[in-house]
């Protein structure tokens, strides 16, 4: 393992990322005011294609603490992936895996949710990172039997990584309550950075105009996936980052809740037509990431 990923399953949780909703600034500089009519079907899928969202996990200086947080926030259970994992473990909803956790390992790095995309090999896609323009934070890894994954930084400064399957396939559960339900990147210049994740992952897009700007939805080339994330300009001074969105019953319930167990909301519950009702939080350690109800399920 490398020193930056030293834990059993994927995972460089703890990437110095983080990152905000852009968009009209509310006084703590978000966006509470935009809503983006975007496909009706948006849905992940765990039948994985190259390209596709396929693993998430969390950087934590407090991996119990977080624990708890999501535990009441969204009836996750905490199962550690063993000793040799040094303190890595998987977020679970009746035995199924929706996300994962660990401790910050790399020095600066502050709380943050790290995206995984799918990828056959992670070492071509390591070359075509580079050769994209864009930069390496960790080198191909295996991750015991389980996978292999690498880590990278995007042209417009945003961190992802890649998860090649072993035994562990990806993610259990997708789009369920409680579950991952759509991805969104935040950069200076999407339009700019486009370009990198087609030719990494060749990528599907589509530009949907509003209100003065451009919501590009991407899916994966390969497959019958359905989209599976966005690409946003970001306010100037925020960081570039991925912003995962979770699924969930009731957005304004969840909201509230999240408030009672020391979360903060940055950008209220607002509606998206066609699509359904979101906020974006903070977790007690900063870590930020949005919630959903999705029109279909609601």
């Amino acid at each position: 393992m490398t020193e930056n990923c030293r834990w059993g399953l994927p995972g460089c949780a703890g990437s110095p990322t983080r990152g905000v909703v852009s968009g009209h600034a509310s006084p703590n500089g978000l966006s509470t005011d935009r809503t983006i009519t975007r496909r009706e079907h948006i849905m992940l899928t765990t039948d994985y294609v190259p390209g596709a969202p396929n693993w998430i996990d969390l950087g934590s200086p407090d991996v119990e603490a977080s624990a708890a947080f999501y535990g009441s926030l969204f009836g996750w259970s905490f199962q550690s992936a063993g000793p040799e994992a040094g303190g890595y473990g998987f977020f679970q909803l009746d035995g199924r895996t929706v996300a994962a956790a660990g401790p910050l390992v790399a020095e600066g790095a502050i709380p943050a949710w790290t995206v995984y995309f799918h990828t056959a090999d992670a070492d071509a896609t390591t070359k075509a990172v580079e050769q994209a323009g864009g930069t390496v934070r960790f080198a191909p890894d295996d991750v015991f039997t389980a996978g292999r994954m690498a880590g990278f930084t995007d042209p417009g400064g945003a961190e992802f990584a890649v998860w090649q399957p072993g035994e562990t396939k990806g993610l259990d559960l997708v789009t369920v309550p409680g579950s991952l339900a759509w991805t969104e990147l935040y950069v200076p210049d999407p339009d700019a950075v486009r370009p990198f994740y087609q030719s990494v992952f060749d990528w599907r897009v589509q530009e949907l105009p509003f209100d003065g700007i451009t919501y590009i939805v991407v899916s994966a080339a390969e497959g019958e996936s359905a989209d599976q994330g966005g690409l946003m300009p970001l306010q100037e001074g925020d960081r570039p980052h991925w912003l995962p969105y979770f699924e969930v019953p009731d957005c304004d319930t969840t909201v509230a809740l999240a408030g009672t167990l020391g979360g903060t909301v940055l950008v209220p519950a607002v509606d998206v037509a066609d699509v359904g009702r979101f906020a974006v939080i903070s977790d007690p350690n900063g870590a930020r990431f949005a919630v959903i109800t999705s029109a279909a399920a609601s």
